[in-house]
This record gives structure tokens, sequence and C-alpha cells, in this order.
């Protein structure tokens, strides 16, 4: 998965790659999640779409995607008004349940920021930990031993073409053992 567009697949080590996202409303990559299929082929593909930087050049994207067929066909999972998605988790023993931390639209505030979870496999997703005005998650990680237990990593930035203000008094790790 590329910041800069695009999610590519090689079956022979990297001598040829095929694309898989190339027509999608978005084609910014901040993340991607996969769980495996028989004979090590990808089954469900998350991409979370919108690059995961805050730079100027940055490009937002259109939320969560999700493909049941390793790739070959995606439907809109929701947050689409997350602008970027730094990281998708699923859980390791119920596929319906994901976490996607969001960043927000990068020049503005509001929007969806902080982690979000589904317990339906995206059709609806809840807030599990609320970013502010300028607050998204960066990061997020789930205990494999321990799933209920989580953390993530909120950062509060005001970016502006002019200038950019980073670490504000949002920025902090959380976690959560509840499973959000």
């Amino acid at each position: 998965a590329f910041a800069t567009g695009g999610l590519w697949i090689t079956r022979n080590d990297g001598a040829t790659w095929d694309s898989l996202f190339d027509h999608e409303e978005a084609f910014a990559i901040g993340d991607v999640a996969v769980l495996w299929g028989e004979a090590g082929q990808p089954k469900t593909i998350w991409v979370g779409t919108g690059e995961a930087n805050a730079s100027r050049s940055s490009y937002a994207g259109a939320g969560l995607f999700r493909s049941d067929d390793g790739g070959r066909t995606w439907r809109h999972a929701g947050l689409a008004d997350s602008h970027r998605i730094a990281r998708i988790v699923v859980h390791p023993a119920n596929p319906d349940i994901v976490y996607a931390a969001a960043q927000g639209p990068l020049y503005t505030e509001g929007g969806e920021r902080g982690v979000f979870k589904t317990t339906d496999g995206g059709r609806t997703w809840t807030p599990a930990l609320k970013g502010g005005l300028r607050t998204g998650a960066v990061d997020l990680l789930l205990d494999w031993k321990d799933p209920g237990t989580l953390y993530a990593a909120l950062w509060e930035k005001d970016r502006k073409p002019w200038n950019f203000l980073e670490s504000g008094p949002g920025s902090g790790l959380h976690k959560t053992v509840d499973g959000g």
C-alpha cells in the first residue's frame, strides 16, 4: 500500500505486481489490514484511505474500504469524514470487530477523529476514543494475547499552509482493557 496511491499484490516474490485498488474514490492509502485465506492468499482486505502524514502535500481519503474476495471487488465501509486512516486493527478471534485510528481533516477542525470500533464488519462504527477538534488518532496497537487491551496514540495538531503547530495538549497515549 502506498500513501501516494495504490494497493499492489505480488504472487511470485516480486517479479510482477498487480494493482488491486484502481477504481475507488480515493487513491492515497494510510493503512491496510489483511485476513489470510487458504494457501496464503488474501481473503478479506481492509484499506484505510488518506495519507497518514501531515505534510502540506498529503492527500485526503474517503474512509475505509473492504474486500471479501482478495481485492477483486470493494465496498465502502464507513468513516468517510475521517480524511486519513492511520491504522486498522482486526480482532484476532472475531473478524467483524475492527478498530480504526482516524486523523480527521488536515487543514480544518472537526471531522471523524479518534479511534472507532465496528462489531458488524464495518456496517456501523462507534467512537471508542474521541479525539478533539484538532486531535486525531495516529497509531493503534492491540495485544494479541488479550485483545481487549489496546493502546492508542492521539496527536493534536493545527496545520495551515503557512504554519504547523504540533503536539498540542490533546496529544498522548491511551490504554483500554475492555475493548474500547
